[in-house]
């Protein structure tokens, strides 16, 4: 079933292929590990797994509107931020939906789910992929669905919020909703000048998609928020899925992660010092780097960089499965200098 994997992190199939674990840059997770607040929270879980979970994730909500200054009421959790795409596809059933290309595969699989009709814009490569205005008239009043990210994925780009503000108003205007995944969002230099949370009641057809799997490495955990000022939204996309999907050591771990201040802020002063740097080194191999302003970088290669570099144990996420890019694409996370170093040295001697 290998060929039905889209995504990167998958250090199973490199065990088993080559029987040890890779140094794994496919994955845009923080490379500090799971905080120990939120280990020490799975630990003390474990006593209550004799329990159904709260389906209503009550305490955990509580938990995230403290942090998001959003009522509990417009946050429903999910089992990492990919159910809930399919969740709020399911439950809309839209006829017509667009999407941008290059982006997170996800949101095509879901639509195409329910047998919507797609439409794709395209990012110019010579623009970095950058999203422009001209999307705006590519969302009609009979485009039922928009989905965007931000900062984009793979490319790390960031539509700006001017930009996204004059989308979702247009999508206002032609009756359509708007899911913006900031899923990445917190790893920006800057997150609070690109989220669009601020607006949520005065735009209910705004759906925000965030999870906890990239700033504390909890990507094992499967958990995810949806905010949303339509009530009636978030109820039926509750009701798309199973009740129990947000496991018992999920919530606990969703709590407990939100407390871990001083860990997001060592996170996001590693991406600030590691990816210059890293976007440098790339460059002065003649790679061509996309400036991401993120924890993950696009870059174009001339020569094959997938078995070379798991020949040196190292997995990086080829983009050759990306619409509107091909095997000479590729995204690396931004990890630890030592790390970023190893993968540096590796790709001296294979481009060179």
């Amino acid at each position: 079933m290998s060929e039905l994997l889209t995504h990167g992190g998958d250090w199973a199939g490199f065990l088993s292929e080559r029987g040890k674990l890779p140094l794994d840059f496919s994955a845009s997770i923080s490379p500090l590990g799971v905080p120990g607040g939120v280990r020490a929270a799975v630990r003390q879980a474990a006593g209550q797994m004799d329990r159904y979970p709260d389906p209503l994730c009550r305490a955990l909500r509580e938990s995230i509107s403290e942090y998001e200054l959003v009522p509990p009421q417009q946050i429903l959790c999910g089992n990492g931020a990919a159910e809930l795409i399919f969740r709020v596809v399911w439950a809309l059933r839209p006829r017509q939906a667009l999407v941008t290309a290059p982006t997170f595969s996800e949101y095509g699989a879901a639509l195409q789910s329910v047998g919507c009709a797609v439409k794709t814009w395209s990012l110019p490569e010579k623009r970095d992929f950058r999203l422009e205005e001209g999307v705006l008239d590519a969302i009609t009043p009979e485009t039922d669905l928009v989905f965007l990210c931000e900062p984009n994925n793979p490319t790390g780009v960031t539509a700006g919020r001017p930009l996204l503000l004059r989308i979702l108003r247009r999508c206002q205007e032609t009756g359509t909703r708007l899911i913006l995944d900031e899923c990445f969002g917190d790893l920006l230099d800057d997150p609070e000048s690109h989220t669009l949370k601020g607006e949520l009641e005065a735009y209910p057809n705004l759906l925000i998609l965030k999870a906890f799997t990239k700033l504390y490495a909890m990507a094992g955990i499967r958990l995810g928020y949806a905010l949303c000022a339509d009530r009636a939204l978030l109820e039926r996309m509750y009701l798309a899925g199973q009740p129990w999907s947000v496991s018992v050591p999920a919530q606990a771990a969703g709590a407990a992660a939100l407390r871990e201040t001083a860990y997001r802020e060592r996170v996001r002063s590693l991406v600030r010092r590691e990816r210059p740097w890293l976007t440098k080194r790339l460059g002065t191999l003649g790679l061509r780097v996309v400036p991401g302003e993120a924890n993950y970088l696009l870059f174009q290669s001339p020569v094959s960089l997938g078995e070379p570099l798991a020949r040196r144990g190292i997995l990086l996420r080829s983009c050759a499965n990306y619409m509107g890019l091909d095997e000479t694409w590729y995204r690396t996370a931004v990890r630890t200098r030592r790390q970023n170093q190893r993968l540096v040295e590796a790709l001296e001697e294979i481009v060179k």
